[in-house]
């Protein structure tokens, strides 16, 4: 179809002509809503990003005599890494006389590694490269991935605090607490004291 022809069909339905393909011979064009085409546009590229492959890499930095719970902080810390679709670089840097002993740092990397199984993979076995050792762990698929223990914790606690909802006044405003009476303690009468005194009469 000729340019002008397009043009004026595109005028007739109140709509734009859009060229799809300017590279083909002869060019694709659309009779279509401008608004509305960049519209899909966007939405199917953000979809293509939701299932694209992690790509953002975030590193983490071990030690041979590294401590328990250091080493709880930083297993927390690659957690949420794989379980935002991030991929997590382990490196463990030898200092001194503890490259006569590396046996200690893959020991401390292979538990990293048991630890995170339910959440990320190793692309690769650890490599001793330099003056330490090196591997990158991908996150597993969200269908097999274990869910975020701090997400699951901070979910349980909004939902206990979203039951409770404070008393309101009439005017809207929350009402304070309400006192608690003290109960009162009654005196002993004496026919009490009498009936434990006296042990009950045998029949």
């Amino acid at each position: 179809m000729l340019l002008n022809d397009a043009i004026n069909l595109a005028r007739q339905a109140a709509v734009d002509l859009v060229e799809i393909a300017p590279n083909a011979v002869p060019p694709v064009c659309r009779v279509v809503d401008f608004g509305k085409y960049r519209y899909e546009l966007a939405k199917k590229e953000k979809e293509s990003k939701k299932h694209q492959h992690a790509s953002t890499v975030k590193e983490i930095q071990l030690s041979p005599r590294i401590d328990p719970h250091d080493l709880s902080v930083k297993v927390g810390h690659a957690i949420d890494f794989l379980c935002e679709d991030m991929k997590v670089k382990v490196t463990l840097r030898f200092r001194g006389r503890e490259m006569q002993h590396t046996e200690f740092g893959f020991e401390v990397v292979k538990k990293f590694i048991a630890v995170l199984e339910p959440y990320g993979h190793p692309d690769f076995p650890p490599k001793m490269i330099g003056r330490g050792i090196n591997m990158m762990m991908s996150p597993l698929p969200r269908n097999k991935r274990a869910k975020n223990p701090r997400t699951v914790e901070e979910s349980r606690g909004t939902s206990k605090v979203s039951n409770e909802t404070p008393e309101k006044d009439e005017a809207g405003n929350q009402a304070p607490p309400k006192p608690v009476k003290p109960r009162k303690v009654l005196p002993p009468t004496a026919e009490s004291e009498v009936s434990e005194s006296v042990p009950p009469a045998n029949t």
